[in-house]
């Protein structure tokens, strides 16, 4: 079978079930596993690279009133790949290109280019979603043993997520203007010990002023900025550390920056390794490896 990954924790659930061999062509924003970053890349963002997040925001914010798509697919380029099988979803617009993206630009090709590939459309917006999707893949690509191993390692690790904890938690997907994590996040926190004080799991992440931030009285927030890595997330965590807001929670006890990329905005097998990451700061036994987050001083 050849499959085209347009999405990064597509790519990763398809390699996770031993597909990646399997895998000829995938999105620009997939970096992961290593591997199969030579593989062809299918897609492009209308975003300018250098943008602040405060820029991103509102680029975004224009795109969708304007009803433009921030995500592009490389039509040619796809029949030319003659895929079996095309993985991409319908969660978010904004994180990675949507099943209406792919369709309209199938419908542009030529018809010596025509692309009948089905399109598998992932749905997570909850660690049971995840394990689902990781499922539904299996299934299209017709390796469900290999799905059952994968979910057994994720749930032994996470344990069980319907059990918050007590210590105050945020998690802040954005942070400039504030945005608060939704979906599977929350799930992560009471997996981890936490209690989310504002997320709500299975629902969308979204804005957050200050004022709230502050009124959330929070003792732990984490800096985990949908898209990026450790050292991004750093920068942004020393940021708020430094910023008039925080004098005003008044019950902080730490602020760490985590590797996003990695372990929170994909909804793929490596959030089981994002649950241990937040144990590891919430319980506060051994620190967790410092690539894969790190404490600011406040």
């Amino acid at each position: 079978m050849r499959i085209v990954s347009l999405l990064p924790s597509a790519t990763e659930i398809a390699a996770a079930l031993g597909l990646g061999e399997q895998i000829v062509g995938i999105s620009h924003e997939c970096d992961y596993p290593v591997e199969l970053t030579a593989r062809p890349r299918l897609t492009s963002s209308i975003l300018k690279h250098g943008l602040s997040p405060a820029e991103i925001d509102d680029a975004v914010r224009r795109a969708s009133f304007e009803g433009r798509p921030i995500y592009a697919v490389d039509g040619p380029l796809l029949s030319s790949l003659k895929p079996d099988l095309i993985l991409t979803q319908g969660v978010c617009a904004v994180c990675a290109v949507t099943e209406r993206t792919v369709e309209d630009s199938i419908s542009l090709l030529t018809p010596d280019q025509l692309c009948d590939a089905p399109v598998l459309s992932l749905e997570a917006h909850d660690l049971n979603g995840i394990i689902a999707d990781l499922h539904t893949v299996a299934q299209a690509a017709e390796v469900p043993d290999q799905a059952a191993q994968v979910e057994a390692d994720m749930r032994r690790r996470m344990g069980a997520w319907d059990r918050p904890g007590t210590r105050r938690v945020a998690i802040l997907e954005w942070p400039d203007p504030f945005w608060f994590a939704g979906h599977w996040v929350p799930e992560m926190v009471a997996a981890a010990g936490g209690f989310d004080v504002r997320g709500t799991a299975g629902a969308p992440s979204g804005r957050m002023t200050p004022d709230e931030l502050v009124a959330l009285d929070p003792e732990v927030i984490i800096i985990g900025a949908c898209g990026y890595g450790l050292d991004k997330n750093l920068e942004f965590a020393r940021t708020l550390a430094a910023s008039p807001i925080r004098p005003r929670l008044q019950s902080l006890q730490s602020l760490w920056a985590m590797d996003a990329n990695s372990f929170l905005s994909r909804p793929a097998p490596r959030v089981a390794r994002g649950v241990e990451v937040l144990r590891s700061i919430l319980q506060r036994t051994a620190p967790p490896p410092a690539h894969e987050a790190k404490r600011v001083e406040l």
